[in-house]
């Protein structure tokens, strides 16, 4: 894994991280927030609940970082992992990031992440530690990179890894390391990681009863 200083995006916007709460310590959690100087989090989060970690569930989450001057913004309907729009779902019952990506509720979602970074340093939150297994990054950083940013992950030990170093992680796992490194500028890699991204859905992203969707 590849760390980073921090990097600033495109446009003169702040940082943007992503991270997972796992089952982190809530004190370790907001040690990590501020460490890297989170000043909103924006849960992306369908059902902003944890059974493990309830201190992560609402109300209470929201609580705890107003007590930490951290803003915070839920932004799971239309960046959640779970979407209630029949239309995001396949026949066979996966929801289909890229269906998603073209839908009004997720470009609202992404214009006010956009907006909100204008105004101070952020973290897209959500469950999962490895951004590899979480929809934060298989459906939304996608969208984000395309808009010129460059997310920066948060992993455990405070170690924050690159889009292009995760995306080289994504390809290595799904067999096409020979693209990993590549510019990102390259066709071959770009088509290389709309494969990868592909198969990793295929195995990490949220699936219902396919007979249910058909009646929605």
């Amino acid at each position: 894994m590849r760390e980073t200083e921090s990097v600033q995006p495109l446009g003169g916007a702040f940082d943007l991280y992503t991270i997972g709460h796992s089952v982190l310590s809530l004190q370790t959690f907001l040690e990590l927030l501020r460490k890297f100087g989170i000043k909103l989090l924006i849960d992306v989060r369908s059902n902003p609940r944890s059974l493990r970690s309830p201190y992560f569930s609402q109300p209470e989450f929201e609580q705890y970082l107003r007590e930490a001057n951290i803003r915070y913004l839920f932004l799971g309907e239309e960046l959640g992992g779970r979407p209630d729009d029949p239309k995001a779902y396949r026949r066979d019952g996966l929801v289909d990031y890229r269906a998603r990506r073209k839908s009004f509720g997720f470009r609202a979602g992404i214009d006010r992440t956009l907006n909100e970074l204008e105004q101070d340093p952020l973290v897209l939150m959500c469950a999962e530690e490895d951004p590899l297994n979480c929809h934060r990054f298989l459906m939304i950083c996608p969208e984000l990179a395309a808009a010129g940013l460059e997310p920066l992950h948060i992993r455990k030990d405070a170690v924050v890894e690159t889009q292009e170093a995760a995306e080289d992680r994504l390809l290595e796992t799904n067999h096409l390391g020979a693209i990993a490194g590549s510019s990102l500028l390259s066709s071959n890699r770009t088509a290389a990681l709309e494969d990868a991204y592909e198969a990793q859905a295929e195995k990490c992203a949220f699936r219902v009863d396919p007979y249910a969707v058909e009646y929605w």
